[in-house]
């Protein structure tokens, strides 16, 4: 039995461990930013397969108490990494830490960097190279007060790089946040799902893979085919049962649209690229002037937030057109808003059911949902 933690956008912990759990994963334990759980070392093959909400899948390869770098460093030279890879692959090592009495996470960095190296010359005569843009093999340590935790990144390239998104819009929404947003609406497919302003398209692309069945892993290359353990057999086999699961493309209730033309340019590009162009049907319009395209259904959007002044001021003005639009077109409707701007509610004019808050990398957000009801949504105007 392993050990492994996935990381996840802060927010998600419980849909990971959700996630994780259907995987087959044990003794699973959320806490922020990810989940720890445990099972066979296949488990992290399917982990990176079929997560939508994770962002990398660590392997647990050590974990001891320390006082010092020099205790850090015994605990790393100790480990198998022979077993493990090759000495003619590329490292990475990265550090991170909650109230380490540390002072210094560069200088932790280098001394593990020197045990792995170190030990694996001892006993083959090589030294790998450090390649801190792509590595073949990416290590992770962690520091809390006492103890050190060292992983073996299994995932690679983070999760939420799906390979799906060809064209970028200007402020990309990650992949596996936008699942965790449709998981926070509620979304199942079957349920008419818009995006009016859908920008490249991320909510849609995440959308029509999940009501398809498609794994968000089919097409990508991960870590853990460089390992020495490598289960090629295992991996193919996983690898068909994903592909024969999944369902044609026809046309679903998934709805798009922008104002912008070079957004949806680019949303449909994406679709096309995924297989999915027959899948949700895209229009350029303005959001102010549309009408919902069924009776009942779920919005999910991240607008534009602004910076500058006229921005603002602008965006004030669009925000209250917007809580109109939405009460006047959108009755029987639940919308869901990801935006950074936390004046949202105020400027809009509706009353948020509920406010969660999320991350979009570094980024603090609020998703806010809106259950749009035949009056009584209005705030009342305050009198001057």
């Amino acid at each position: 039995m392993e050990k492994f933690f996935a990381t996840c956008p802060r927010g998600l912990e419980q849909f990971l461990a959700e996630e994780l759990q259907q995987l087959q994963g044990e003794n699973l334990h959320a806490v922020g930013g990810g989940v720890q759980f445990s099972g066979e070392f296949s488990l992290c093959y399917r982990a990176n397969l079929e997560s939508r909400i994770a962002s990398r899948i660590l392997w647990q390869v050590a974990t001891d108490r320390y006082r010092n770098e020099d205790d850090i460093y015994r605990t790393a030279y100790a480990l198998p990494w022979n077993d493990w890879f090759e000495p003619g692959l590329t490292i990475r090592v990265d550090v991170s830490a909650i109230k380490s009495p540390l002072t210094s996470l560069n200088f932790v960095t280098l001394k593990i960097k020197d045990a792995v190296c170190d030990k694996i010359r001892r006993l083959s005569g090589r030294r790998p190279s450090v390649d801190t843009r792509q590595p073949d093999v990416p290590i992770q340590g962690h520091l809390t007060d006492r103890d050190f935790t060292l992983y073996l990144d299994t995932t690679g390239d983070p999760l939420f790089k799906r390979g799906r998104r060809i064209a970028l819009g200007e402020a990309p929404l990650r992949e596996n946040l936008a699942a965790g947003v449709l998981r926070l609406a509620g979304w199942v497919p079957g349920t008419p799902l818009l995006d009016p302003m859908c920008g490249s398209g991320t909510f849609l692309l995440e959308a029509a893979q999940i009501a398809l069945d498609v794994a968000p892993g089919l097409g990508r290359h991960f870590a853990f085919e460089k390992l020495k353990n490598f289960d090629k057999r295992l991996w193919h086999g996983l690898l068909q049962q994903s592909a024969r699961r999944q369902k044609p493309s026809v046309p679903l209730s998934i709805y798009g649209s922008d104002l912008s033309s070079a957004a949806l340019k680019s949303a449909r590009t994406n679709l096309a690229a995924a297989g999915f162009e027959q899948a949700v049907s895209l229009k350029q319009a303005n959001i102010l002037e549309i009408s919902a395209p069924a009776k009942e259904g779920i919005i999910v959007t991240n607008p534009p937030y602004g910076v500058r002044l006229g921005e603002l001021q602008e965006l004030a003005e669009f925000y209250s057109k917007l809580g109109d639009v939405l009460k006047k077109k959108f009755s029987g409707w639940r919308a869901y808003i990801l935006s950074a701007d936390m004046r949202l509610p105020k400027l809009i004019r509706l009353a948020a059911s509920k406010r969660t808050p999320l991350f979009n990398g570094p980024l603090e957000c609020r998703l806010f949902e809106y259950k749009m009801v035949e009056g009584g949504m209005r705030r009342p105007k305050l009198e001057a």
